[in-house]
């Protein structure tokens, strides 16, 4: 079985709390609400962990973007953005050439931002409006400029949430479970072979592992394999590849999986993020 691991080796690391970034050194001296600017990455860049003191929605218009913070993975492909809110340490993993646009947004810029870190999906009026805030830049104060940063800021707290988060669990026996799966995810796991593996009873295994991620088992993995089919998908892979791949014994399997967290099967939730 063919592995894809959800993370690349880091071939280019960078590191963006350097004080010869211009772009992070205008966010944090601007007093304009919301910011917005385009970035192009190549594949398997690493951008180092860091903090901004404003949050960020960041979008990929092309490539996948794996972000980590110490909660969790968090993997945001095209047509999805990820909300990140002001203080966050993250770290930013690329798979494929990256195009993505980030909004910062100040922590006083309306009173309905959310709080908690999230995949949303995308509307067309937002795409819309980070395309315009992003070409007017940083410096237009005019009417039209107000107007367009005030929609983008109002459409952030409707975005519907999407399920490609990934907590991870402190226990560090468990953690390197889940970072095993995540490196290469396969349908044929057991839960007894986990519990054994770390010398657990398996009803001790399922309590614990739900303590630490909200999550059962048998639900995590299951957003591991989305987690690791969508960037295949989005990049036109056949849906039987990918299921066989992650170990499916046949594509109804697969796609019964993928409906569950998803809530469509898959050429259709792909057909649907883009007509949003």
């Amino acid at each position: 079985m063919t592995s894809h691991s959800t993370v690349h080796e880091d071939l280019h690391t960078i590191d963006i709390t350097t004080t010869a970034n211009p772009q992070r050194a205008l966010v944090e001296a601007s007093d304009i609400p919301v910011l917005a600017f385009a970035r192009q990455l190549t594949d398997g860049e690493h951008i180092a962990e860091h903090e901004h003191s404003r949050s960020q929605l960041l979008h990929p218009t092309s490539g996948v973007v794996i972000v980590t913070t110490q909660i969790g993975r968090w993997i945001v492909p095209p047509d999805h953005a990820l909300w990140i809110p002001a203080g966050t340490r993250h770290a930013v993993d690329t798979i494929g050439a990256v195009e993505m646009q980030s909004a910062y947004v100040r922590l006083d810029a309306i009173n309905e931002l959310p709080a908690h870190l999230h995949v949303t999906g995308m509307t067309r009026l937002m795409r819309s409006l980070l395309d315009e805030t992003v070409a007017i830049g940083a410096e237009a104060h005019d009417a039209r400029a107000t107007l367009i940063r005030s929609a983008l800021l109002h459409e952030i707290p409707i975005l519907p949430e999407r399920p490609l988060g990934l907590p991870i669990p402190r226990d560090l026996r468990l953690a390197e479970l889940c970072r095993e799966f995540i490196a290469q995810p396969s349908a044929q796991i057991e839960i007894d072979n986990w519990a054994d593996r770390i010398g657990m009873s398996r009803r001790s295994f399922t309590r614990l592992f739900r303590q630490q991620t909200g999550l059962s088992l048998s639900a995590w993995r299951q957003q591991a394999s989305v987690m690791a089919a969508l960037p295949r998908l989005s990049a036109g892979e056949p849906v039987t590849m990918v299921a066989m791949d992650l170990g499916y014994d046949s594509i109804p399997a697969f796609t019964t999986m993928f409906s569950r967290v998803m809530g469509a099967p898959p050429k259709a939730y792909l057909r649907n993020q883009k007509l949003t």
